[in-house]
C-alpha cells in the first residue's frame, strides 16, 4: 500500500456492488448493436460440360431447332453431322407410280408427317417412302407408334442396312435445370438420346 499513488483513494467493493457492476456491464454488452451476419455463398449449380440430344434425321432439324428455340442458348448451342449406318427403318411400300407417290406424300403432310422422302435410286424400293431410319428396332417401332397417332397407317419396320445422314445438337455449359428442361424436349423426338458428348466434341468447346 506504501508504494501505491493515492492509496486512500482506492476502495474495495463489497459482493453485492460486485454483482451490481457485473449486471450493468451485462446490460451495456446487450445493449450495443450486433454486427450483420457475413453473406452466405451463392447457391452452387451443378453444371455438365456438354450434353448432346440426337440423332435426328435432316428433316426433323426445322423442328428441334424450333423447339430449342425458347431456350436462348446462342453459342452454346452446336451441330454435329454423322455419317451413320441405320440397321431398321419405317416406310410405305413402293406407290407403283409417280402419281400414286405424290398422292401419298400429300396425304402424310395432311397429316402433320413431314419428316419423309420418297426412295428414288433403290430398284427393290424405289417409289417406296422411308419415314425414318434408326440404329435399333426400338427405336423404329418408337417412330411407328408416334405415326399411328397421327393416322398412317399402312406403315411399316423392316430391316435396312443403309448409310444415312444423323444430326446431333450439341449444348455446353448445362446446368442442372436447363438439363431438366432438355429432357423434357427430348420426350417429343422418340428415338432420340440427351447424353454426354463424346471426348471430340468436349476437347473441341475448350
Amino acid at each position: 500500500m506504501e508504494q501505491q499513488l493515492n492509496p486512500q483513494a482506492i476502495t474495495l467493493l463489497g459482493p453485492e456492488q460486485l454483482s451490481a457492476l457485473a449486471a450493468e456491464r451485462a446490460k451495456q454488452v446487450a445493449a450495443r448493436p450486433k454486427p450483420p451476419p457475413p453473406p452466405s455463398p451463392p447457391p452452387k449449380v451443378a453444371v455438365a460440360a456438354c450434353l448432346e440430344l440426337g440423332a435426328f434425321n435432316p428433316g426433323e432439324v426445322a423442328r428441334v431447332q424450333q423447339v430449342l428455340e425458347p431456350l436462348e442458348l446462342g453459342p452454346r448451342l452446336s451441330q454435329r453431322r454423322v455419317q451413320e449406318f441405320a440397321s431398321y427403318w419405317v416406310f410405305m411400300p413402293p406407290q407403283g407410280s409417280r402419281q400414286a407417290a405424290n398422292r401419298k406424300s400429300a396425304e402424310l403432310k395432311k397429316l402433320g408427317v413431314e419428316d419423309f422422302f420418297v426412295v428414288q435410286e433403290d430398284p427393290k424400293f424405289q417409289l417406296a417412302i422411308s419415314l425414318g431410319v434408326f440404329k435399333t428396332e426400338e427405336a423404329a417401332q418408337a417412330r411407328l407408334v408416334e405415326l399411328r397417332k397421327k393416322g398412317v397407317r399402312t406403315a411399316r419396320v423392316a430391316p435396312r442396312e443403309t448409310p444415312v445422314q444423323k444430326i446431333y445438337f450439341t449444348v455446353r455449359e448445362v446446368p442442372e435445370a436447363l438439363a431438366s428442361r432438355l429432357n423434357e424436349l427430348r420426350q417429343g423426338f422418340p428415338g432420340s438420346e440427351l447424353k454426354d458428348c463424346p471426348p471430340e466434341e468436349k476437347r473441341a468447346g475448350k
